[in-house]
């Protein structure tokens, strides 16, 4: 390599590192709009005076009607899309890493299905007993229903080495998952179905403060150690060979791959159902946003996306239909299918 050529390619690194501080900027003005836009649109009004004075008199939460909205649902709700958001959108993006396939996501591959499937067993089963179901026991179920779909999935992948037929086998496996969860529903008590069939459609509302704690904790903790797996991703996407040179253990990565893609959908399915495309969009939004596929960027540019695009869909969700409030589901549905086509029919040009 001459200097001339070490010089370009060193302006053309800088170019790229300006471009990035420049759009994570953008992305983090947008979170904070989406955020105080959801903190004060709803059915209850609450303005940016209403938020001091709830701020600096903790005795009103109590006794004002907007300050105890603000405290006991706004900014619980909040809170757990921003995360749930970031932590969907990551688990589409290690999906998407793990099959070398754009169109890998939870939903899509019927990863989220099977967390819906166990996470209704152990509803039905703790209801029928007449407890209540723990928040651990949430994620342990979804966890083995996604454990459960992937391997599946993974059984699929092994067969067929087509993206079509991938993407139509976890479709496949979405929809046994799904029968099974609504024969089981078919035997529970009226009151467990209600409960059921609201989380099972996808909805962010009856987060607390309890719930927003474990929801934090986990996500934050798989999040980072995806972050702490950058260069081994790096490496793995520039193929198994060279994974393998670079000395890489690639049965152990792969794994790990999956415990925590499964874990951060499980997370997801535990708390607020199962959510449409979200991972599968974002990471080709992330990709195009930042011209860039290094993992070191791209895994923390999907949770930032994420968040902001679970935050959009959900101040439509809430207020677009209001007092009705619509399926979160539905909602990024609307926002995300039409990115997935673009990519599949960007695909199918390129092959």
């Amino acid at each position: 390599m001459n200097k001339t050529t070490a010089t370009l390619q060193l302006n053309k690194s800088k170019k790229i590192d300006i471009r990035n501080i420049y759009v994570f900027s953008f992305m983090l003005i947008v979170l904070i709009v989406l955020l105080m836009a959801n903190i004060l649109i709803g059915s209850i009004g609450i303005s940016f005076r209403d938020v001091f004075d709830a701020i600096i008199n903790p005795n009103l939460r109590n006794t004002d009607v907007k300050a105890g909205a603000l405290w006991k649902i706004r900014l619980p709700r909040v809170v757990a899309v921003l995360f749930l958001g970031g932590a969907l959108a990551l688990s589409g993006f290690l999906l998407q890493t793990f099959f070398a396939n754009p169109i890998a996501g939870p939903y899509v591959l019927g990863i989220s299905s099977g967390a819906k499937m166990m996470v209704a067993i152990a509803m039905i089963v703790a209801a029928s007993n007449g407890t209540g179901l723990f928040p651990s026991v949430m994620i342990l179920s979804a966890f083995a229903g996604s454990i459960i779909s992937m391997v599946l999935v993974l059984a699929i992948s092994r067969k067929l080495n087509s993206t079509a037929m991938l993407i139509v086998g976890g479709v496949m496996i979405g929809y046994i998952c799904s029968a099974i969860t609504d024969f089981v529903v078919t035997f529970a008590d009226d009151s467990s179905i209600v409960n059921l069939r609201s989380w099972s459609l996808g909805s962010f509302s009856g987060m607390t403060w309890d719930s927003d704690r474990i929801i934090v904790i986990s996500v934050t903790a798989a999040s980072v150690l995806a972050f702490m797996m950058s260069k081994q991703i790096g490496a793995y996407q520039l193929g198994e060979g060279y994974a393998k040179s670079v000395g890489l253990n690639v049965i152990a990565f792969r794994t790990l791959l999956v415990i925590v893609s499964s874990f951060l959908s499980a997370v997801v399915t535990a708390f607020a159902g199962p959510i449409s495309f979200v991972g599968v969009a974002v990471p080709h939004i992330v990709r195009s946003l930042l011209k860039s596929s290094r993992p070191i960027i791209v895994i923390p540019g999907c949770f930032l996306v994420g968040a902001n695009f679970c935050l959009l869909c959900d101040l439509v969700a809430r207020t677009v239909a209001s007092p009705i409030e619509l399926s979160i589901s539905s909602v990024t549905a609307i926002f995300g299918a039409p990115i997935v086509i673009m990519v599949m029919v960007r695909r199918r040009k390129l092959g």
